[in-house]
C-alpha cells in the first residue's frame, strides 16, 4: 500500500516484528512512567503509520493490567535522523478477546492451557489477521475445486469460530462469496498446522 503524506497505511515495519515490538514496549514504558502505572507489554496487535515530519506510528497494543489482558491505542512519533521518539497518545480501548492472533497462529495446546484458556470452539473477531488468512485460503481452494471460469470473490466473513488443539488451529467460518452476479454462502472449516500451512478441511454451501 502506498504511503501518502498524512494518510494512514499499513506499517512498513510489519515485516520486522522486532521493530514493531520495540515501539510497543516503548509506548508502554513511557505510559508507565507518565502515569505511574505498571502495565506489562504483551504484543502489538495492529500497526499502521502516518507520514508527518518523520513517522507517526499508530499501534494497537495488548498489555496486561493486574493480570487481565487489555487493548490500548498508542501513537509514537519517530524522527530517525534526530534520534527522536515520543509517545503522543496512549488510551485504553477495551478488553482483549479470549483468543489472540498468536493462539490462532497455532500456539500449542499445552501453552493455551497453561495460559488459562479453555479448549473448545470460541467466537473470534472476523477481522483478526489469522481469520482473514484462513478465509482467503478457503476461497482459493474453492476456486481450485470449482470448474467455474468466474472468480470467487470474498465479500464478507459473516461469522468465525476457532479451536486450538495441540499442533493445529481450526477455523469454522461462514463466508459470503460473490461469483459474477451471484452471491453465495459457504460454511467452511480450515485447519492450520504449527508450520503455518492452511488446509481447507470441509466446505458446504449454506442455503439459509
Amino acid at each position: 500500500m502506498a504511503t501518502t503524506l498524512g494518510g494512514l497505511s499499513d506499517s512498513k515495519c510489519a515485516e520486522n516484528s522486532a521493530e514493531i515490538d520495540n515501539l510497543g514496549r516503548f509506548a508502554v514504558d513511557q505510559h508507565n512512567k507518565k502515569e505511574n502505572a505498571v502495565l506489562e507489554f504483551a504484543r502489538v496487535v495492529k500497526a499502521q503509520e502516518q507520514v508527518v515530519a518523520g513517522t507517526l506510528h499508530h499501534l494497537t497494543i495488548e498489555a496486561i493490567d493486574a493480570g487481565k489482558k487489555k487493548l490500548y491505542d498508542a501513537k509514537v512519533w519517530v524522527k530517525p535522523w534526530l534520534n527522536f521518539k515520543d509517545l503522543q497518545e496512549f488510551k485504553h480501548t477495551g478488553d482483549s478477546p479470549s483468543f489472540t492472533s498468536s493462539d490462532l497462529g497455532c500456539k500449542r495446546g499445552y501453552e493455551l492451557k497453561r495460559d488459562g484458556h479453555a479448549t473448545g470452539w470460541k467466537e473470534v473477531p472476523v477481522h483478526d489477521p489469522e481469520v482473514q488468512h484462513a478465509a482467503n485460503h478457503a476461497i482459493t481452494s474453492i476456486q481450485q475445486r470449482s470448474n467455474s471460469l468466474l472468480p470467487y470473490v470474498l465479500k464478507e466473513i459473516v461469522q468465525a469460530k476457532a479451536e486450538v488443539i495441540d499442533e493445529f488451529a481450526k477455523f469454522n467460518m461462514l463466508l459470503k462469496v460473490k461469483r459474477g452476479e451471484k452471491e453465495e454462502k459457504f460454511n467452511v472449516e480450515v485447519h492450520r498446522k504449527n508450520e503455518g500451512g492452511f488446509l481447507l478441511n470441509r466446505m458446504e454451501q449454506d442455503h439459509s
